[in-house]
């Protein structure tokens, strides 16, 4: 654990972590965009990292689904360790040259991995890269992210995309909660010997995958 990334360590124990969006009073009662914030738990609810993101007013309101963001993630003890950078690029499946992509840092500075997506008509594709922008690792969601009432999964599949070793899970959380909050709830499994970095990456991955199919959704599905 001594080649760890500071602030990962805790990561290496994991297989299984929740994400849960605060709620900010004022976007519930007034619909205005606020600064989105996480606490990063893990499976009996402790929170081990808090995320806050950070853009312009300007961005939120008006480009929110697409927005660029830096989301920056500490530690209990105030200490960031993982920084993550989304550029404002295009999201539609008929611009396939300048579709997402997410850098992850940890520590903040010093590059762990990427998140690329994929073109498909059809579905929600994602290429997770190591540092050298080696692939990895693919994420695989449904055709139709809208659950009705039920969880949505974003499958963790091996690069044949034949065999799955984890999922991304948005939690239907209930209709009031969801529609007048617009509240984010998302669980991760991915096998504990994941390296830690390409954990973080995943982290990373959660977050766009909100903001892309989330976000403006009205039932929070």
């Amino acid at each position: 654990t001594h080649n760890l990334p500071p602030g990962l360590e805790y990561l290496n124990q994991l297989d299984r972590i929740i994400i849960h969006q605060q709620v900010e009073l004022l976007e519930a009662i007034l619909g205005t965009e606020t600064s989105s914030k996480y606490e990063i738990k893990n499976h009996l609810g402790q929170r081990v990292y808090f995320a806050v993101e950070e853009n312009g007013c300007f961005d939120r309101n008006l480009c929110s689904p697409i927005r660029s963001f830096t989301i920056r993630i500490a530690d209990n003890t105030g200490r960031e360790v993982i920084t993550v950078n989304r550029p404002l690029r295009c999201n539609s499946c008929w611009f396939p040259c300048f579709l997402q992509e997410l850098e992850v840092q940890s520590p903040p500075g010093t590059i762990a991995g990427y998140v690329v997506q994929n073109w498909d008509p059809f579905l929600p594709k994602f290429t997770i890269q190591n540092e050298s922008k080696e692939d990895v690792l693919k994420i695989i969601g449904p055709y139709a992210t809208c659950g009705c009432f039920e969880d949505v999964d974003f499958e963790v599949k091996a690069l044949n995309e034949m065999s799955t070793i984890g999922k991304i899970s948005k939690y239907w959380s209930g209709f009031v909660n969801n529609v007048f909050t617009n509240t984010a709830n998302f669980g991760i499994q991915v096998p504990v010997d994941l390296d830690v970095r390409i954990k973080a990456v995943i982290i990373g991955a959660c977050f766009l995958i909100d903001l892309m199919f989330f976000e403006n959704s009205l039932d929070g599905l």
